[in-house]
């Protein structure tokens, strides 16, 4: 009875058709964050920056709530504290373990900050829970097009900098000899980082931005070492992630981002085992 219970909680596919309807901004959102974490993703692999990607999610998560709790728009305050952190980021921490240091300090300061504001918010209990976890019917219109716009700017952004940021991120040394702007591309990442992050956390909530950001990319260089095709399958498991969770979690009472993570866990597995069987 129990198994049958929680079975019914997590897969309940009553209506679905009807409920799809109310999930569309979400879909539509899901992909085109899919392009966006799974492009960016690639650079923070080659960087090593999944720890930055923590560190300024937790920011964007005190930025949202801030603006949650000041009835504002929440994706603004979300940019805002992402932004933020990414420049402090890209400033302070040019060196590795300065950079880890940073974020070091910064992660628990915004985490502090946003249970702060949330714990002053007298609204609806699921719009708290919202923020860290993500929300099925969180994307409204005007979010949608805050989102929209956003993935533009990052998309526009990265395609300016693909080649010399590839190159600084495989070979930073070279580059900086061969006279590419090494810290100016840093910093210049580090603001597209934030902003992918921002949106991200409007989906999968602050907790779990990491499945998205890092995780698709990680399981396509397990497979894939070509410059053209680990792109391709990063935005390919993020946007399979997304929006295959999206649509399971439709059919059940949890949150979305289980399901996405989930998701996004077994590529991941599933791209491990395929190099051990060709060996």
């Amino acid at each position: 009875m129990l198994t049958a219970t929680v079975w019914h909680e997590i897969f309940n596919f009553t209506n679905y058709g009807e409920l799809l309807a109310l999930v569309r901004n979400s879909i539509v959102a899901g992909a085109a964050l899919g392009i966006v974490g799974g492009l960016i993703g690639v650079f923070v692999m080659m960087r090593d920056l999944p720890f930055a990607v923590h560190g300024i999610s937790e920011l964007s998560f005190a930025g949202a709530s801030g603006a949650l709790l000041l009835g504002v728009n929440v994706v603004a305050g979300s940019l805002t504290g992402s932004i933020i952190a990414a420049v402090l980021i890209g400033v302070l921490g040019s060196r590795a373990r300065d950079r880890n240091s940073i974020i070091g300090v910064l992660m628990p300061f915004g985490l502090g900050l946003g249970v702060l504001f949330l714990a002053l918010y007298k609204g609806r209990a699921a719009n708290k829970f919202g923020l860290l976890t993500g929300q099925i019917v969180a994307v409204d219109t005007p979010q949608l097009s805050w989102l929209i716009v956003t993935g533009i700017v990052v998309l526009l952004g990265l395609l300016i900098v693909w080649r010399p940021l590839m190159f600084a991120s495989s070979d930073p040394e070279q580059a900086a000899a061969r006279g590419v702007p090494v810290r100016v591309l840093s910093l210049v990442f580090m603001v597209l980082l934030g902003l992918a992050v921002a949106i991200s956390v409007q989906i999968v909530g602050a907790l779990l931005v990491l499945s998205i950001v890092v995780t698709p990319a990680a399981a396509a260089l397990r497979v894939a070492t070509s410059p053209w095709l680990v792109p391709v399958l990063s935005v390919t498991f993020a946007t399979v992630s997304l929006v295959g969770g999206i649509l399971l979690a439709l059919g059940g009472s949890l949150p979305i981002s289980p399901y996405v993570t989930t998701i996004s866990f077994l590529i991941y597995l599933i791209c491990r085992t395929v190099p051990a069987s060709r060996r």
